[in-house]
């Protein structure tokens, strides 16, 4: 926190600078770097077929017309759209004698606007396989893995370390480019393993034949390939800026889900240190991560690559979710949402498209209104920090060695279910990487570590130093009982703070689980006790509380309060054998204790994960009265009011910007939106920090003031309607 206050100080001037220039870098006098700059994108992906369709004057009106500043346009990879040199390149198969990339990049060039040459680099035809069919993923049975008709290159090849650098480095010297993107730079995945004599001798030994997440051998083959991409991100780099310039960067493209990234052996910490720029790979919403998701994989994201650095975001304007209809438009409110929820979260507008030539032309309209408020409001949306009391604990490792080959169950329902309940709380907060919580520590009043297993010593001696220091801890699940490389703990290894040690070793990885039974819940409670805690306001009539999960003895260190128990399952069918066939046990399902000012909340009992799964507003309730509890006073947003609103708060120097996006709609856990539904009144309750008198308040979408009223370090005000989203700016 004390790192992004020092950059918002520094940045002010730059801040201002940027909102006036052009996407050549060259501000009121000052020059930056034309990544630091460029904050709104535009990309047709180009087809085989467009060198005889691509109309150039045509897509110049539009890129005007939508205030687009940089464009991806395909240059080389599978198919090249330019008169390469390069041996076994081959030509798009309609380029004739044109060339269509330097075409589109000397217009854009024209027009003041960035060029990133967009790479496909993966892939070959059956002539290139032919030349050099050892520079070419096999199987363990020595088959060539394909994609349709086109051969899969390998990783370790020459495929990367010779051709692809020939490519980078003939676009870059022809056409000066800005930079190199490529959203399939990291070849294969866990999934598809390779076993090409180039990767035998990368790695030093045989590589695994199954997936046996007990063999140290396979868990440093996982290691060794997140180290191979990373050298391809820094041999990319260096070809490029030796041929293009110091700031020719090329950035590849990364996925918008930590999973993915886990899968396709990208390590976005370490991306992140490395990056200028996160091109983000992310189209569109799931049904099950909904908006929110684009709000909140912004911030997880500029939480590893600091806020003063873009991410511009891929969001398809077709329909982008299976089935997929690349050439018909998406819904303009499903687009219009998916967009709206990036730029609260800190990305970057970017229109993607399929095909220079539309015969459904909806599509091109859908971006405009977003892009032109955008450009309009950029000073409040660039150079900020967020303001946040809680911070949820991620990291890539529990995603590989906790999730293993179930990373749905084991890690993202438990993040889902506790981050929904925040948004539905409409509490504020901030993904924190596990590595990151002692430089997040100062402006944090609560952690929140969602069934966060898999703990390097590092990592727990750090959140030891928080709860010394006086902040509140909540952990779920198994928390803390694994090494970083997978290895199971005797004991929690932040036992002693939660007040609860295992009896017994446990074996989440076999053991019979909900993971195991294709989704249908277990039929178990919690049974409240009799001495109601504070956090059981709302269920004053009640004494058990549905479940779903199973859970194990543990032993609990004196002075600690158990709220609930487990009750174990029990038949549902038929009715007449629905009844408790043991209704009490002393097996924790929730652990409370304080020291020292510190509270701490230990839940065994996995609501976050069934919140994620089954949506129960008695879990959402729960857990939201958990954090409420853990952060005392210091949750700096209170919103009242019907309807489902993500709430994203930030700070510049003399002012807040707080975003308010209308998450209520008909199609709120199911694609596709076209209908969006206005919600209100609210009144809003926001914690002024020191510096921001909070009489002044302006509406960003509703155009316009808002009268405020400030009493005891808070400001109050009221907004009687909210369609798609407000942004409010106090000062």
């Amino acid at each position: 926190m004390n790192a992004r206050r020092n950059f918002i100080k520094q940045s002010l001037a730059g801040a201002w600078l940027l909102t006036t220039g052009d996407a050549t870098g060259v501000i009121a006098g000052a020059t930056l770097p034309w990544y630091r700059t460029v904050t709104r994108w535009g990309q047709v992906n180009i087809t085989e077929k467009d060198p005889q369709q691509y109309d150039i004057s045509w897509w110049r009106n539009y890129w005007k017309q939508t205030g687009t500043r940089g464009v991806i346009v395909n240059a080389g990879g599978i198919v090249a759209y330019y008169p390469t040199q390069v041996p076994l390149h081959r030509k798009a198969e309609y380029l004739g004698g044109r060339d269509l990339f330097g075409d589109i990049c000397s217009a854009a060039k024209k027009d003041g606007l960035a060029v990133f040459a967009r790479m496909d680099s993966n892939r070959a035809h059956e002539e290139f396989y032919r030349a050099h069919p050892g520079w070419f993923a096999v199987d363990s049975n020595g088959k060539p893995y394909k994609a349709a008709d086109l051969y899969i290159a390998c990783i370790n090849s020459p495929y990367y370390s010779e051709h692809i650098p020939a490519v980078l480095k003939e676009i870059a010297t022809l056409y000066h480019p800005e930079g190199f993107t490529d959203n399939s730079w990291s070849g294969l995945g866990r999934d598809s393993p390779c076993y090409c004599e180039y990767c035998r001798k990368s790695f030093g030994r045989e590589i695994p034949v199954t997936r046996n997440w007990e063999d140290k051998v396979y868990k440093e083959w996982i290691r060794w390939n997140y180290d191979r991409r990373l050298e391809i991100w820094d041999l990319n780099n260096r070809v490029t800026k030796a041929a293009g310039g110091a700031d020719c960067i090329w950035s590849g493209m990364n996925s918008g889900s930590v999973s993915g990234q886990s899968k396709s052996f990208r390590d976005f910490k370490a991306i992140a240190q490395r990056a200028e720029i996160i091109m983000l790979d992310d189209q569109a919403r799931t049904d099950s991560g909904g908006f929110q998701h684009n709000g909140e994989i912004g911030k997880l994201i500029h939480g590893i690559l600091g806020w003063d650095k873009l991410v511009p975001e891929s969001m398809a304007q077709y329909q982008a979710h299976k089935p997929w209809f690349r050439l018909a438009s998406k819904p303009e409110p499903e687009a219009r949402m998916w967009m709206i929820e990036g730029l609260a979260g800190g990305i970057q507008p970017w229109w993607h498209m399929i095909s220079s030539y539309h015969e459904d032309r909806r599509m091109h309209h859908n971006p405009e209104a977003v892009f032109h408020w955008h450009a309009a409001n950029e000073t409040y949306l660039l150079h900020r920090e967020p303001v946040a009391t809680v911070g949820v604990v991620w990291s890539q490792e529990n995603m590989d060695f906790y999730g293993r080959d179930n990373t749905e169950e084991r890690v993202e329902l438990p993040w889902r279910g506790m981050t929904s309940a925040l948004i539905r709380a409409r509490i504020p907060y901030i993904p924190v990487h596990a590595d990151h919580i002692d430089r997040e520590a100062a402006g944090l009043a609560v952690l929140v570590l969602p069934n966060l297993a898999v703990m390097s010593g590092a990592q727990v001696e750090s959140v030891k130093r928080f709860v010394a220091k006086g902040g509140s801890l909540i952990a779920t699940g198994d928390t803390s009982l694994f090494d970083e490389w997978g290895t199971q703990r005797s004991d929690f290894a932040l036992a002693e703070i939660f007040g609860a040690h295992i009896t017994q070793p446990r074996d989440p990885f076999t053991k019979p689980s909900v993971e195991k039974m294709a989704g249908e819940a277990y039929h178990t409670y919690l049974r409240i006790g009799s001495k109601r805690h504070g956090i059981l306001k709302g269920f004053e009539e009640t004494e058990i509380l549905p479940f779903g999960g199973l859970l194990e003895p543990l032993r609990v260190d004196p002075g600690a309060e158990v709220p609930l128990t487990f009750i174990p399952q029990f038949p549902v069918y038929p009715p007449e054998k629905a009844w408790m066939r043991e209704p009490r046990t002393d097996i924790p399902g929730l652990i409370l204790r304080e020291a020292k000012g510190a509270r701490i909340a230990f839940i065994p009992a996995d609501l976050d994960r069934q919140y994620g799964r089954s949506n129960l507003p008695d879990h959402g309730n729960l857990l939201r009265n958990i954090v409420q509890w853990a952060a005392g006073d210091r949750i700096p947003l209170v919103v009242e009011g019907a309807g489902l609103i993500d709430c994203h708060l930030y700070r510049q120097p003399g002012r807040l910007t707080l975003h308010l996006v209308n998450l209520t709609n008909e199609n709120t856990w199911r694609q596709s939106l076209d209908e969006l539904i206005t919600i209100g009144p609210f009144k809003v309750k926001v914690k002024l920090p020191a510096g921001i008198a909070g009489h002044n308040l302006r509406r960003l979408v509703a155009v316009g003031t808002l009268p405020a009223t400030v009493s005891n370090g808070w400001c109050h005000f009221e907004i009687k309607s909210i369609t798609d989203h407000e942004v409010i700016v106090l000062s």
